[in-house]
């Protein structure tokens, strides 16, 4: 299907038969990507004294339980619920079908390179997603298309598809960068890495209280006037695809809770007008 979009007086088509996806299927009792060494995610067929739940043990269909953990298993989409004491669940905060989205390739700095702080203390061996990261590569950027801002950090290989990052803790956003972000008006912000904050940090997740305006140290959270923004982890952009600009859609299963997992689509735009 052809569908054709208006931004700011101009007009854009698009195949939406030609998606490029950019998350990374759970492959179930496979490899799959993981931090903070929990348990994989896994499908175990229903059996009573019967029933058999898997066809290829004479069962008449398939009838699975599956056990996942959203936040470490893969890609996933969360919303400010992740930090709050409120239960604010993900599929009454991502209600967006099409988001003009911007991808960019980033190279993280060492500490030892850049004054950008973060809570709490950097390491001399971090690696962060800065400010002046960001603006070498958005500061010329439309502002119709930073609804999405997808980042995909270098180096890239399809590894991310399957990496335990526990045996080489990923890059982080500073704050002085995750600021920006925010006075770019992005709404839904997808890195290729676990967590926008820091592996070990202390619990303070400082990147996620600056991105859904919530007070650090704070996990108050208006129920009637939160932030209505998503942040995606653990994406996989191949190298195949170009930085630019794309449609995107992020689908989610129907799931009362804080993050659910995600496949996230993009679609090349062609302008007409």
């Amino acid at each position: 299907m052809i569908i054709k979009i208006e931004l700011n007086n101009s007009i854009f088509k698009t195949d939406t038969s030609l998606p490029i996806e950019i998350s990374i299927p759970i492959l179930f009792n496979g490899e799959q990507p993981n931090t903070y060494g929990v348990a994989k995610a896994t499908a175990e067929a229903v059996k009573t004294a019967d029933f058999t739940g898997d066809t290829r043990q004479g069962g008449n269909c398939n009838f699975e339980e599956f056990k996942l953990i959203p936040h470490c298993n893969g890609t996933h989409t969360e919303c400010v619920g992740h930090i709050s004491f409120q239960r604010i669940s993900i599929n009454n905060v991502l209600k967006d079908s099409f988001i003009p989205s911007t991808l960019i390739t980033v190279l993280p700095e060492n500490a030892n390179e850049t004054d950008d702080k973060y809570i709490p203390e950097i390491n001399a061996d971090d690696y962060l997603i800065t400010k002046k990261v960001l603006q070498n590569k958005l500061d010329n950027s439309q502002t119709d298309f930073l609804e999405g801002l997808i980042i995909r950090t270098l180096p890239n290989s399809d590894s991310k598809k399957a990496r335990n990052y526990m045996n080489n803790l990923p890059c982080f956003f500073s704050i002085e960068a995750m600021e920006f972000i925010v006075s770019l008006n992005v709404k839904h912000l997808l890195i290729d890495i676990p967590s926008v904050d820091r592996t070990f940090d202390e619990g303070k997740l400082t990147a996620h209280h600056i991105f859904w305006n919530v007070p650090l140290e704070s996990n108050d959270v208006d129920i009637n006037k939160h932030s209505m923004k998503t942040i995606t982890e653990m994406i996989y952009v191949s190298n195949e695809v170009a930085d630019g600009k794309y449609l995107m859609n992020i689908q989610i299963p129907d799931f009362v809770a804080d993050a659910a997992p995600s496949r996230v689509l993009l679609y090349e735009l062609i302008i007409i007008n």
